[in-house]
C-alpha cells in the first residue's frame, strides 16, 4: 500500500475483525445467498492460505463440525481442533490423500493462479485450478452437498458451467460485493450434488 493511501473498506473490516483477509466477506456472502454452512457439517476448504475462509468455516460448523484446509502455504493464523491444516500441492496431490478426509457435505475452492497480467493466460490457470477442484469433489462430495469455486472468466467458463450443471441440481454465477470491481473473478456455485463420491477409475491400460 502506498503511503498516505487508506485501506478499502473490506480490508479495514477484516483487520478489525481478526480475519486473516478481505475475502472473508465473500464467503460470508456466497454463505448467506445459498445457505452453505450450518453446524456439524464436515468442509474441505481449498486453497485456504492465508485463512480467512477457514476461520469463517471453523466458526459456523462448530466443534461437531471439521474443515479441512489444504494450500501449499501455511495459514497465518491460528485455529481451533476441529480444523486439520495441510500444506500440499493440490494440483499434484494423489486424490486419493485427499478423498482420505472425506466425505464432505461441501467443498469450497478460493484457488486463484499467480496473475501475469495477460487475461487470457491468467483466465486458462484458473480453469485448470477450477477443473482440479471439480475432480477433487466429484471424489470427495456427498450426495446433495454444495460445491463453491472462483473463476477467472475467460473461454473455458461455459464448458465449466455445463460440467457443473451434469453433477448438480442448481449451478448459480455469484459476484460477492467484496469482489474487486475490477476484477474478472465470479463464484460458481453447484447446489445439491446429484451422485455420491467416487474416486476416478484407475488406468487399465498403457499412458500416452
Amino acid at each position: 500500500m502506498k503511503p498516505g493511501n487508506k485501506p478499502d473498506p473490506f480490508t479495514a473490516k477484516a483487520h478489525k475483525e481478526g480475519f486473516a483477509a478481505r475475502s472473508v466477506y465473500k464467503l460470508e456472502e456466497i454463505d448467506r445467498r445459498v445457505k452453505l454452512t450450518r453446524p456439524g457439517l464436515r468442509v474441505l476448504d481449498l486453497g485456504a492460505a492465508p485463512g480467512s475462509w477457514t476461520q469463517y468455516l471453523a466458526t459456523k460448523v462448530g466443534p461437531r463440525g471439521l474443515v479441512v484446509a489444504l494450500d501449499l502455504n501455511p495459514l497465518r493464523v491460528a485455529v481451533p481442533k476441529h480444523v486439520r491444516a495441510a500444506e500440499l500441492d493440490i494440483l499434484a496431490c494423489p486424490l486419493t490423500a485427499i478423498a482420505e478426509h472425506g466425505p464432505f457435505d461441501a467443498v469450497v475452492s478460493d484457488m486463484a493462479p499467480h496473475t501475469s497480467g495477460v487475461r487470457e493466460a491468467d483466465a486458462a490457470r484458473s480453469e485448470e485450478l477450477v477443473e482440479r477442484a471439480m475432480l477433487i469433489a466429484d471424489a470427495t462430495l456427498t450426495k446433495g452437498g454444495t460445491f463453491i469455486a472462483k473463476i477467472f472468466q475467460g473461454e473455458g467458463f461455459e464448458a465449466l458451467r455445463a460440467a457443473l450443471r451434469e453433477r448438480y441440481e442448481t449451478v448459480k454465477i455469484l459476484k460477492p460485493d467484496a469482489s474487486r470491481k475490477e476484477s474478472t473473478e465470479i463464484y460458481l456455485a453447484g447446489l445439491s450434488r446429484k451422485h455420491a463420491p467416487k474416486l476416478p477409475d484407475a488406468p487399465t491400460g498403457p499412458v500416452g
